[in-house]
């Protein structure tokens, strides 16, 4: 132990004695997301909950003392034991609990890249993590075959919309024997603020530096202009509505030029401003048409799946977005005449760490395989 993580304080969920529902976690990621799920465990939302380990990158504790501690997350940014994710899980294995749940709070493909492993040993996995869900159809598969062998959950609620019911519904409509016949919509907190707020006079790459500056937007920008992380999302979905795609069947349009894409993150910043003349362009053009420029997804009936910049009238379902929210317009066999809309805030650690716990809780004693019925 490099520093020793002393108690000033409770955690409610250890407070109480175990109950035969009592649920044993192992968090992997105490970040902004993991941070967040910290603090709703110290609420009585969480008194069936029992952290019974908790790792960032580098740290790690098991210590009943140091986990019921409210300052968990800061003490471990300081120190702990050297993280250890064997010694983790052999925490998890120790508990008395029936339901045991390994939690993912992290962006990691490392640590998404064992998802179907942890299932397949028999743990419930839940994540907002979206390397693996998004990634390769093998790995999708794996998960399905992880959960479905053993019986177990794969809680990925949060990989998408922040929680927002979008992955459920799709589920439930297609258990229905519902079919999706198009889904479209802004799946991206930071594109959806820039585009509602771009008006062609204000520079993008003013408003661009301005989201940054906010939080709205990944640090490096790129990666939410690079529409790879939609795209991502759309997977995801097109995959939970029955769609077997891999992630070279998207279409995807990336809004940063090639000159900018290998730059060093202070370079592409200092050359923002080269983004500006073709988006204006694109404006005037739209406006011109009486239109508004929205970062699509797009998903047709037949699989045919792109995301980009597109020009949508005033009577489109996203035209009226605003802020960070994100839009899912869902046609289907039964909802032709109007879709099925959700929207919402589809960004937030508050939100994103609420459908972690959502799905945790969710959790019956025999853990029925959610993402194996569908795939």
């Amino acid at each position: 132990m490099n520093a020793v993580l002393a108690p000033h304080g409770t955690n409610p969920a250890f407070e109480a004695p175990a109950r035969e529902d009592t649920v044993a976690v192992v968090l992997f990621g105490t970040g902004v997301v993991g941070g967040a799920w910290l603090r709703l465990l110290n609420t009585p939302a969480g008194a069936r909950l029992r952290l019974v380990g908790a790792a960032n990158s580098r740290w790690q504790t098991t210590d009943p003392n140091c986990l019921a501690d409210r300052g968990l997350r800061e003490n471990l940014d300081r120190g702990g034991d050297r993280r250890d994710d064997a010694a983790l899980l052999a925490a998890l294995d120790a508990s008395a609990a029936k339901t045991k749940v390994i939690l993912d709070a992290t962006a990691s493909d490392g640590l998404a890249a064992t998802h179907a492993v942890w299932l397949a040993q028999g743990y419930h996995v839940v994540t907002a993590n979206k390397a693996a869900a998004g990634g390769a159809l093998e790995v999708w598969r794996a998960l399905s075959e992880g959960a479905r062998c053993r019986n177990r959950r794969y809680g990925d609620a949060a990989t998408v919309g922040a929680g927002l019911p979008v992955i459920t519904t799709l589920r439930r409509l297609r258990a229905c024997g519902d079919e999706l016949l198009n889904l479209e919509g802004v799946f991206s907190g930071s594109l959806s603020w820039l585009f509602s707020r771009y008006d062609g006079i204000v520079p993008f790459s003013e408003l661009l530096r301005d989201a940054r500056e906010r939080g709205y937007s990944e640090p490096d920008p790129r990666a939410d202009l690079s529409g790879q992380d939609v795209a991502r999302k759309l997977l995801i979905l097109a995959r939970s509505a029955g769609f077997e795609l891999e992630p070279g069947d998207i279409e995807v349009e990336n809004l940063v030029p090639e000159t900018l894409r290998g730059l060093p993150l202070q370079d592409f910043m200092a050359r923002t401003h080269e983004l500006d003349a073709a988006l204006a362009a694109r404006h005037a053009d739209a406006a011109s048409r009486g239109r508004r420029l929205r970062y699509l997804a797009h998903l047709d009936r037949d699989g045919v799946a792109r995301v980009g910049l597109r020009a949508v009238s005033e009577d489109h379902p996203t035209s009226g977005l605003r802020g960070t929210d994100n839009l899912f317009a869902l046609t289907t066999t039964r909802y032709q005449t109007r879709p099925l809309v959700i929207q919402g805030p589809g960004a937030g650690a508050d939100v994103t760490a609420q459908a972690l716990l959502g799905d945790i809780l969710s959790l019956s004693g025999d853990g029925k395989a959610v993402i194996s019925e569908y795939v």
